[in-house]
């Protein structure tokens, strides 16, 4: 089965290739007209065809994906913040303060010190329930090879069904099954530090074969670690008490250093078919 491959899943193409380069050189200068050669565009197209994607200016983008980065370092670590700046590459600290403080109103200090603060009220949700969450497991995890699709907004509104399907449909069309395919989300983002419409999730399929990109789907190696393994049994709409309680009581407790990468979720099994107190999610947190 071929599919009929569309203007729009072309550019998203390419624009994953883009994305994927500035994800992983936010410490370096980032070279526009570098990024439109990658591309395939014009530099003039470029501009438009990015800024239509990511709704907002690629520069724009740029700035804040690094001060979004910035900001987990110094709520989640204890870098010096000079070092914070340079690894999101601000080589004057002057330079890199300034910038933070007109994404969220507060220097690198302050914010560092007051651990509570949010660029954005959450929703109000009175909630009064027992979670279960195993304690961690420490585990080392190999690199994975995925097929994904990129999605942005607030995690509880994505279309995450429709999604899974459009990569099983790829998986079933490319005779990419095995027993081993592993179905996980990557988030890249705190919602307490990222406005909600602007937090970025990859949904993948871990899979064995090798495959090119096609359309919207991409393809890329989840760097492998050491991550610690939380189990949580129960519904998806309680995930933010989840994190809450992982991020506030259960690393603390554990004496975790957390690592600069990305967290993923492994879902175990399928919410169509087990009733929502029943379903189990592996939360993996990147620890060194």
């Amino acid at each position: 089965m071929n599919f009929k491959i569309t203007t729009k899943e072309i550019y998203q193409k390419q624009m994953n290739i883009v994305i994927e380069y500035i994800n992983n050189h936010l410490h370096e200068t980032i070279d526009l007209s570098k990024l439109a050669e990658m591309s395939h565009f014009s530099l003039y197209h470029f501009h438009r065809i990015t800024k239509a994607f990511l709704k907002e200016p690629i520069g724009s983008y740029i700035i804040r994906i690094r001060l979004e980065k910035a900001a987990r370092l110094l709520r989640y670590t204890d870098l010096p913040i000079s070092d914070i700046g340079y690894k999101v590459g601000y080589d004057i600290p002057s330079s890199f303060s300034k910038a933070f403080k007109q994404l969220y109103k507060i220097t690198p200090l302050e914010f560092r010190k007051n651990k509570d603060y949010i660029v954005k009220k959450k929703d109000k949700e009175n909630i009064d329930i027992l979670l279960d969450i195993d304690k961690p497991k420490i585990v080392e995890i190999p690199a994975k090879k995925v097929i994904y699709i990129s999605l942005s907004g607030k995690y509880s509104e994505l279309d995450f069904s429709n999604t899974w399907k459009r990569l099983w449909k790829f998986v079933k069309s490319n005779k990419l099954y095995s027993g081993e395919i592993e179905n996980i989300c990557i988030y890249y983002d705190d919602p307490k530090i990222t406005y909600l419409e602007k937090l970025r999730t990859d949904v993948c399929l871990v899979i064995l074969d090798d495959v090119k990109p096609q359309g919207e789907i991409g393809v890329k190696e989840i760097k492998g670690g050491k991550f610690a393994k939380f189990l949580y049994k129960g519904s998806y709409k309680y995930f933010r008490d989840v994190y809450n309680t992982i991020y506030a009581d259960l690393i603390p407790a554990n004496n975790l250093l957390l690592r600069d990468a990305p967290i993923f979720e492994k879902y175990i099994n399928h919410p169509g078919r087990v009733v929502p107190e029943k379903l189990k999610t592996e939360i993996y947190i990147p620890i060194c």
